[in-house]
């Protein structure tokens, strides 16, 4: 059995967004494009409610090419285990009202069992000063951590920087 990726809504941004003229942003593009290209079919892909709803924000045009990438990866049920650890991680990280669905990510992963988060939100998710709190927020309520990271850091061996 492969392992479980949940693909946070900065997945399906960066990769179906016009190549960014600021090169840092241009290489995460890159980087989620190679991802996906050469590294999505050795694991079990899985989105939300709250992905489709971020997905589906913004330019029509946008949301449209970010909605048929995410078409046909299976949808997490919504657990009712989530809400609690919702409001735990916004206290325990103090995260701001606006990162309500950074937190849903994060809940949603760990109750479902998923082994890795992927996203490119190093503010409110893939913080490595955030990791010790949401261990212990999954290990309060007898959950594992999902491993949080990056499309570079889930590349694997055969990648070559």
């Amino acid at each position: 059995m492969a392992s479980s990726v949940y693909l946070e809504t900065t997945i399906p941004s960066y990769l179906t967004a016009w190549r960014s003229p600021e090169l840092s942003m241009a290489a995460k593009q890159q980087t989620t494009r190679q991802w996906w290209d050469d590294r999505r079919q050795h694991f079990d892909l899985f989105i939300s409610d709250a992905v489709l709803l971020e997905a589906s924000g913004g330019d029509p045009h946008a949301a449209k090419r970010r909605l048929e990438v995410l078409d046909g990866i299976p949808v997490l049920d919504p657990l009712s285990d989530a809400d609690e650890i919702v409001i735990t991680l916004i206290d325990r990280l103090s995260l701001p009202a606006r990162a309500l669905m950074d937190a849903a990510h994060i809940a949603i992963c760990i109750v479902h069992g998923i082994d890795y988060l992927l996203t490119w939100n190093c503010t409110h998710i893939a913080n490595a000063t955030f990791q010790p709190i949401i261990y212990d927020v999954c290990d309060d309520f007898g959950f594992s951590m999902p491993v949080i990271c990056t499309p570079d850091q889930l590349m694997g061996d055969d990648y070559d920087s």
